[in-house]
């Protein structure tokens, strides 16, 4: 199941806004049924997400960790009737993959894609988020112990996600990948790199900082 943030009243809003989080799924799915058949504010769901964004190799087992982002929501989810929301969060989470995408393929859905095709709408009650950014976080005692330091190596191996070079379909018979596409990968390709490798020099969190 795939997901965006998003506000269909207010399409422009940002981030720091109230924005309701769209979930695509299929019309059989077991959230979906779940959904169909709740009543009141609608189903008491939990969303979650995180990413790695660097390895951090300590001294100690006991004090290896992930530099990583991660959020958690909290709501209530209702099926959206409404076909005029339905396209726009489908939309939405189309371009949430690759930017775009959906203006550059065969659109508006038909009626059997649109009949097979489930968006939930989680109107958000609460959430709480987590970052850790920076380097190695070892004791004193381990720090101060010449004959630990001078044999265990440490440090962070940053992790990004990498987007490939694309692979025509057999059927395909577009002969160059349109630029939106490459334009995509190189983006995004270089804005994980450059988070990952930005966070190894972060300030580490107090709980953290020994």
């Amino acid at each position: 199941m795939i997901g965006q943030m998003g506000s269909f009243d207010y399409p422009s809003a940002g981030i720091d806004e109230p924005l309701d989080c769209y979930l695509h799924g299929y019309v059989s799915s077991r959230i979906m049924n779940l959904a169909r058949d709740s009543e009141g504010d609608g189903l008491p769901i939990c969303v979650a997400a995180s990413r790695v964004d660097g390895l951090i190799l300590s001294l100690t087992p006991n004090s290896h960790s992930y530099n990583y982002r991660s959020a958690v929501l909290h709501g209530y989810a209702k099926l959206v009737t409404d076909e005029a929301e339905k396209l726009y969060a489908m939309e939405l989470i189309t371009n949430s993959v690759l930017s775009d995408r959906w203006e550059h393929s065969r659109v508006p859905p038909d009626s059997a894609e649109m009949s097979s095709t489930v968006i939930l709408k989680v109107k958000v009650v609460d959430g709480s988020g987590k970052i850790r950014d920076g380097g190695v976080s070892d004791e004193k005692k381990d720090t101060t112990n010449d004959e630990v330091t001078s044999r265990v190596w440490t440090g962070i191996v940053p992790v990004w996600e990498t987007f490939g070079e694309p692979v025509p379909s057999p059927e395909n018979k577009v002969t160059e990948v349109p630029d939106y596409i490459t334009r995509f990968v190189a983006d995004k390709n270089n804005q994980n790199r450059r988070y990952a490798q930005e966070a190894v020099h972060m300030t580490l969190p107090l709980e953290e900082q020994h």
